[in-house]
């Protein structure tokens, strides 16, 4: 988990350019817009898109740009100019500032969970770099919540693995209004007679010694001999058994030591 918080780090770096200006950028309502005309001072203007998409532009009055990529929306603007015979030629330049329409959710086990923009193509790990990465309590598996055509949909990638066996065919593309929710790691429980009773991370595949090797081993007083797992079947009753080191625990396993008679 550590490696892959380091390679989303590492991913973050890579998107921190920024998206301003960005040609390929789709605009939308609560965009804002800085934007200016070569040697034309007075039309420089900053605006917020509406959210029936338009702007309201010196000269040429309300402008649809909802929809347009950011070079169609300034070659619209330099063509209703110059069709209204307000420039002979008009180069319009428009920076995003703030890009508010096409924003992901990045919630549950992240660093630093929100709604953060996405600029042209970007996949699921890009959106995790930016959110921080997964947190220290962050599991494998991510949900991706998507509506498309009217229709929701939720995939669960295991992150750890997509990267582990190189499969970023998993690692999906998302857009404006996705979900991406980031699990709590699954835990197990450890008492009565361990150094360091509690809950802790359940790892993969794990077994009972090295369960009791994260309690801190036994006290004096414990016995290898008294280990019990207590565990609930699918229909939520509970289950007593007698534990042996190889073992593998699963989810919410209750792992209790007894104390040695002797």
């Amino acid at each position: 988990m550590k490696r892959l918080l380091m390679w989303c780090m590492a991913t973050l770096l890579a998107l921190s350019a920024g998206f301003a200006g960005a040609a390929d950028v789709q605009l939308g309502a609560g965009d804002v817009l800085k934007i200016s005309v070569y040697g034309n001072p007075d039309l420089a203007l900053e605006t917020r898109v509406s959210e029936a998409g338009e702007i309201t532009f010196p000269l040429v009055g309300n402008v649809a740009l909802g929809g347009l990529s950011v070079s169609a929306a300034e070659k619209k603007l330099g063509g209703l100019l110059e069709s209204g015979g307000f420039l002979r030629k008009a180069q319009v330049n428009i920076i995003v500032t703030q890009l508010q329409s096409q924003q992901v959710s990045v919630l549950g086990q992240v660093n630093r969970p929100g709604r953060y923009p996405i600029e042209g193509k970007r996949s699921l790990m890009d959106m995790l770099a930016m959110a921080g990465g997964v947190s220290q309590d962050g599991g494998d598996a991510v949900s991706l919540i998507r509506k498309r055509n009217g229709k929701t949909t939720r995939e669960v990638i295991d992150i750890v693995d997509m990267v582990r066996s190189a499969d970023l065919n998993r690692d999906l593309d998302v857009a404006g209004n996705d979900v991406i929710f980031v699990e709590r790691a699954p835990r197990f429980y450890i008492y009565g007679e361990v150094q360091r009773p509690g809950a802790f991370r359940l790892e993969r595949s794990m077994t009972v010694l090295q369960a009791l090797s994260v309690g801190g081993g036994l006290t004096q007083r414990g016995t290898e001999r008294g280990i019990r797992i207590k565990r609930r079947d699918e229909a939520g009753k509970l289950e007593i058994i007698n534990a042996k080191h190889d073992d593998l625990l699963q989810v919410d396993d209750m792992v209790y030591v007894q104390e040695s008679l002797f």
